[in-house]
């Protein structure tokens, strides 16, 4: 029998033409802003950069993730919900080992290329957190667009605040401090994104012990 409203417990289906072209717009952005990023990351020699470049890579495909279940019940929602989880779980697991490294092995980063490509960076990620704004209450799926945006705009203003720092002060410590809170902030979201997941995949397991049809 199809799902129905025990599936949804109130949540959008999903299938929603303004929906999609938001997640369209935002997948294309963050996939531009992680070339552009990645590229000026190692050539700059900021850990901050790189850590919101792989950021932006990991919203891509969370992005292309959403697309592919929208208009699905909200059980393959919330199941892709915690692959998105999980995902930024790991990315911040590793920008975080990646920063340790680098305090005792990296350079001091050109806090020139950081501000340029925070700022630029900062401006397009702002009008796509604006533009996902009305949907940050909805599912789990949905609500990770929102914290992966959300991530992304305030990660753009810490690296500005880094080059600022490594600017005034000479040293690469503002810019291996911001890309450890991104790190932990990237874990947080993560750790969110798997919680609501989990409560709306118990509710439509017992929905479906009920035998009200999901």
């Amino acid at each position: 029998m199809a799902c129905g409203t025990c599936c949804t417990s109130g949540a959008e289906t999903g299938d929603d033409p303004h929906w999609r072209r938001a997640l369209w717009i935002a997948l294309a952005v963050n996939a531009a802003l992680f070339a552009a990023e990645i590229v000026a990351g190692v050539a700059g020699h900021s850990r901050a950069l790189q850590a919101d470049a792989l950021d932006f890579l990991g919203d891509s495909a969370n992005y292309a993730i959403s697309l592919g279940v929208t208009g699905m019940a909200l059980a393959w929602r919330a199941r892709a919900a915690l692959l998105k989880g999980a995902t930024l779980i790991l990315f911040g697991g590793y920008v975080l080992v990646a920063t340790l490294w680098a305090v005792w092995h990296g350079g001091t980063p050109h806090a020139e290329v950081m501000g340029a490509v925070g700022i630029a960076a900062l401006a397009a990620n702002a009008g796509v957190a604006l533009m996902l704004y009305r949907w940050r209450s909805g599912d789990a799926n949905r609500r990770s667009v929102w914290i992966c945006s959300r991530n992304d705009a305030i990660g753009n203003v810490a690296v500005v605040l880094a080059a600022a720092g490594v600017f005034g002060t000479g040293t690469a410590w503002p810019d291996l401090i911001v890309a450890a809170v991104m790190a932990l902030l990237g874990i947080s979201g993560g750790v969110q994104i798997i919680v609501q997941a989990r409560g709306e995949l118990s509710r439509t397991r017992q929905g479906y012990s009920a035998g009200v049809g999901c």
